[in-house]
């Protein structure tokens, strides 16, 4: 609850016709409560503001970097600590506190509005450099997260000023107005993003938005109520700013679209030709035109190209299906509908149930015309039923007496931290449950030689559960597979899996590795 003001001592002047001078109480154009209101609902717009700038930040270096926990991590700290160096910083600009903060609002949404921008310029066009260059998105995350944070820290002191100099309070309870302003802004801002920023204008134009009505409020809150305050020159100086901060926003909200397909040009080539963002992820399909290869990056990650994908698809299905009875297939992942297309091939399927997570992955899979004919129009198949689910959430549903002879898990890389509790211990798991006596469950494990900790980690994980394991690869430089039974099965795999495929030895395996659980997940490389 905001605490009412002390009242003024007797024959004291009306405060909003007070002076200008730093710690005295401002010339106000309208009463003190309404100026006091509208500070607040400032320190409210504010804060909205910059935890937007602060989760579009940690989402937009998940998408381009990956590895989300760590990246909100980098995001958090650098961001807290810079904020209270600001806020140290900003005891300098206490005597001009109402420029101070003017300029820092606008130099605040200049810097958070572009954020999106120039994070996603370093990524398309200096990602392929090689060298410190690499990492360039990686340090401009960091600055940003300085710089913002500096910024917002330096908020606090200035506008305790401001609202000290309408009519003097004592300090705890001034703080303690201004902190409810704040966290209340900061709740809206959170949830205005992911509910209503991201899916209706996307990483770019809604960080522009934001900046754009972080520019308008501080400059109308700091020229409209304490213009007093300020030297003619000051004001000019500060209007001109705004001003030519909105204009630079406002024209890169128009040229964004032109920038995004300029972006996703250097990114996935010239021939970029669906690109859509889902609601789960962003898609984009390349080539499958003209003799071109197709390619389909989910996240900015390739997931399939038509150059090798039947390699690897074979070497995942084959060696389950053809190592026992294959009438119940379930897939877990797989919306591309590569890995039904291969299931499809043995006549004697009756059901393939794929859970895939995404519906525009599946929409795309029927629709396009390159895809659909790449995975052999498997979802025109009455055999084939769709659940468009979290594969986590769908086996906790799933009717213990509806049991697999083959469950397939055709989902992301492990290590990709979305996707770590699909390979968690608690996971698979689950999909024991619905496996079938003499059943069998493979697993994409990942690279083996390049992050050989991550492949043998998966099975020692699928191992915690019971499951016997046969791990395997086509070549070294092929993803790893996880093959598991039922130990009671009496069903062992052939000694020739087939499609090509080689078992790994016991002496590769990476003896001591704890299973992977979704309180304590090891897939970091």
């Amino acid at each position: 609850m905001i605490e009412p003001h002390a009242p003024a001592p007797p024959g004291a002047p009306p405060p909003w016709r007070g002076h200008g001078r730093a710690g005295a109480q401002a010339w106000l154009p309208v009463r003190p409560g309404i100026g006091r209101f509208l500070v607040l609902a400032g320190v409210f717009v504010c804060a909205a503001c910059g935890l937007v700038y602060e989760l579009e930040l940690v989402a937009l270096a998940s998408y381009l970097i990956g590895d989300s926990v760590t990246q909100a991590s980098v995001v958090l700290s650098v961001m807290v600590f810079a904020m209270g160096i600001g806020s140290l910083a900003a005891k300098r600009l206490r005597p001009r506190a109402a420029l101070g903060f003017g300029a820092i609002e606008a130099a605040l949404a200049l810097v958070g509005g572009c954020s999106a921008l120039a994070l996603y310029a370093a990524f398309a066009w200096t990602g392929d450099w090689g060298g410190m260059w690499a990492s360039g998105s990686r340090y401009l995350l960091v600055a940003f997260s300085l710089a913002i944070g500096l910024l917002i820290g330096a908020e606090v002191p200035l506008l305790m000023e401001l609202i000290q100099r309408i009519r003097r309070q004592d300090a705890g309870g001034a703080v303690a107005d201004l902190f409810a302003a704040d966290y209340v802004g900061a709740l809206v801002g959170g949830l205005a993003f992911p509910f209503l920023l991201l899916p209706w204008l996307g990483q770019l134009t809604g960080a522009l938005l934001t900046g754009t009505v972080n520019a308008l409020v501080g400059g109308a809150l700091v020229l409209g109520l304490f213009r007093h305050d300020l030297s003619r020159r000051a004001r000019w100086l500060l209007l001109v700013t705004n001003l030519a901060v909105l204009g630079l926003l406002a024209t890169a909200a128009v040229h964004v679209d032109d920038f995004e397909r300029a972006v996703r040009r250097a990114v996935y080539g010239k021939d970029v030709r669906v690109a859509l963002q889902t609601g789960v992820q962003e898609v984009v399909l390349t080539g499958g035109r003209d003799g071109r290869p197709l390619s389909l990056f989910l996240d900015g990650r390739l997931r399939i190209s038509d150059r090798d994908e039947h390699r690897y698809h074979r070497a995942l299905v084959h060696p389950a299906m053809n190592a026992g009875p294959h009438a119940r297939v379930l897939v877990l992942g797989g919306g591309d509908g590569l890995a039904a297309r291969e299931v499809l091939r043995h006549e004697d399927v009756r059901q393939v149930d794929i859970v895939e997570l995404d519906p525009g992955v599946v929409r795309l899979a029927r629709t396009d015309p390159a895809l659909s004919a790449l995975n052999g129009h498997a979802y025109d198949d009455d055999r084939v039923r769709v659940f468009t689910e979290d594969s986590f959430a769908w086996l906790r549903g799933a009717r213990p007496t509806e049991t697999y002879d083959v469950v397939i898990s055709d989902l992301p890389d492990p290590g990709i931290t979305a996707s770590t509790k699909l390979y968690s211990q608690e996971f698979y798991g689950l999909a024991r449950e619905v496996l079938a006596l003499d059943g069998r469950m493979v697993v994409h494990a990942g690279p083996v030689s390049s992050r050989r900790h991550v492949f043998w980690t998966v099975d020692a994980t699928v191992r915690a559960t019971g499951l016997r394991t046969t791990p395997y690869r086509v070549t070294a430089a092929d993803p790893g597979f996880v093959l598991a039974t039922r130990p009671d099965s009496g069903r062992r795999p052939p000694p020739d899996l087939g499609t090509g495929a080689a078992r790994l030895d016991a002496a590769d395996r990476v003896q001591g590795l704890p299973p992977s659980t979704l309180v304590h997940p090891r897939y970091a490389d």
